[in-house]
């Protein structure tokens, strides 16, 4: 139960988290560099992210606390958002850059 207990604080404590494979800099999958992108093109340029590959506790729990079985999950003032393809509908219907503005 501690990784949940940590991603809850993750989440609550951070305006905008990113789970994905890899760091920011160094994304380990199309879709983690296509989340880092799209929170680039809407003005947050820094956010918190975990890597998911370093600790298979967390890569569980988070799937398990959004039951959202896949990488990247974004987080907006605690509450769960979605994955990579939900970001870029949000995106390009403008909707993700509206909610991210005042964190921008």
């Amino acid at each position: 139960m501690a990784a949940q207990e940590t991603i809850h604080a993750q989440v609550t404590s951070h305006p905008v988290v990113l789970y994905m494979k890899g760091t920011p800099r160094m994304p380990m999958c199309g879709f983690s560099a296509t989340a880092v992108e799209i929170l680039k093109q809407c003005g947050v340029a820094d956010f918190f992210s975990v890597n998911v590959l370093d600790d298979p506790d967390i890569r569980q729990g988070a799937k398990d606390y959004a039951s959202w079985p896949t990488f990247p999950q974004l987080y907006v003032n605690g509450e769960f958002v979605g994955g990579c393809d939900i970001m870029r509908e949000m995106f390009e219907s403008g909707e993700l850059s509206a909610l991210l503005a005042p964190k921008a």
